[in-house]
């Protein structure tokens, strides 16, 4: 057992209570605060924010404030909302670390709005990398489509059509570009290599990569796309990434590419895209993410043939509630044992 002064760990979103019993058993140094009664039901597993027709009363609302306000370290943004998060880094001068349960929390923290010294005070981590394996399976589920014609498949059965047989793509013949060899982008290699395509991918670092044939910077991405057959996104939404697949890139591109997107919406430019689809230098997207979420109903993606639409829940598993608990633990330990911390916001860049 583990005796004297613990680490005041606030759960602030809503972690069902088994999860909250193991991150005190895999850091007993912490003391885990939690009120289930406080936070917005979740609606599904990894439902962070909860149930937005949940309001607490002006009581209830007063203690759940002290409540996160007491905490040393934060398990999630306060109700995911970056207001909440920006009023509890101020009221509270104690506050050390805030764990995001989003890979892309970068983001939340930037609307927070925080001045340099409060970003200097807080470390911020995210998730990201607890989300690769089923990011990168849902990559190697498009692209496949792609290839596969899944589009042309599910025309002629709706028509009862019967056509001459025709050619299918094979991925071992194939080479994908995979943008971003991050922890999402670098489980989307592992399983292309094992598959047998050929696998590039973009590097700022330019450190290998297992399962990457060939790095590619950044600055020679424009070239790199006319000797690809698909291309695997996975990169953050900052200012820097900011339509980084546009109209540049996909007048670059080898006609008839697989364009999958499991990073953030705003990588790539959808007007841009929809001219390369329409046109046939994009054969299929495959979209996790978009410029807007909800996508919104006047979209031309809803509609458009070659296009599969998934709500932004590639990443969502039974398993994600437990995944992130043991990265919260872990990172944790490496708080209270003075070792860096995985995943940590960049405050310059928000990702």
């Amino acid at each position: 057992m583990h005796s004297g002064p613990r680490l005041r760990a606030v759960v602030t979103v809503p972690l069902p209570e088994e999860q909250c019993r193991l991150i005190e058993e895999l850091e007993p140094r912490l003391e885990v605060v939690r009120d289930h009664s406080l936070v917005h039901p979740a609606r599904w597993p990894a439902d962070w924010s909860g149930d937005p027709d949940h309001v607490r009363t002006a009581e209830q609302q007063t203690a759940f404030d002290a409540m996160v306000d007491s905490a040393d370290v934060l398990f999630g943004i306060p109700d995911v909302d970056a207001a909440a998060l920006a009023r509890t880094v101020r009221a509270n001068a104690a506050l050390r670390w805030v764990m995001t349960t989003a890979a892309g929390g970068g983001a939340s923290v930037k609307a927070a709005g925080l001045d340099r010294a409060e970003l200097d005070r807080v470390v911020f981590t995210t998730s990201a990398g607890v989300h690769g394996g089923t990011l990168a399976e849902f990559s190697v589920f498009a692209v496949l489509a792609g290839a596969k014609g899944l589009p042309r498949l599910l025309a002629d059965q709706r028509s009862r059509i019967w056509p001459d047989r025709w050619q299918m793509r094979q991925l071992d013949e194939m080479t994908v570009l995979v943008v971003g060899l991050g922890g999402i982008g670098a489980e989307c290699a592992r399983r292309f290599h094992a598959l047998g395509a050929t696998v590039w991918g973009t590097t700022r670092s330019g450190e290998p990569v297992d399962g990457v044939d060939r790095l590619i910077p950044l600055s020679e991405l424009t070239d790199a796309v006319a000797h690809v057959d698909a291309i695997v996104v996975t990169l953050p939404g900052t200012e820097q990434t900011h339509h980084l697949i546009g109209a540049d890139v996909l007048a670059a591109v080898k006609p008839g590419l697989i364009l999958t997107n499991v990073g953030r919406g705003t990588v790539v430019d959808e007007a841009a895209l929809l001219t390369a689809l329409d046109d046939g230098r994009v054969a299929f997207a495959g979209l996790d993410v978009f410029e807007q979420e909800p996508l919104a109903d006047q979209s031309p993606l809803w509609s458009h043939p070659r296009v599969l639409v998934s709500p932004h829940t590639a990443a969502i598993n039974a398993n994600e509630e437990e995944r992130i608990a043991r990265r919260f633990a872990d990172n944790a330990s490496r708080l209270l044992d003075g070792r860096p911390l995985r995943a940590v916001v960049d405050t310059v860049e928000f990702y």
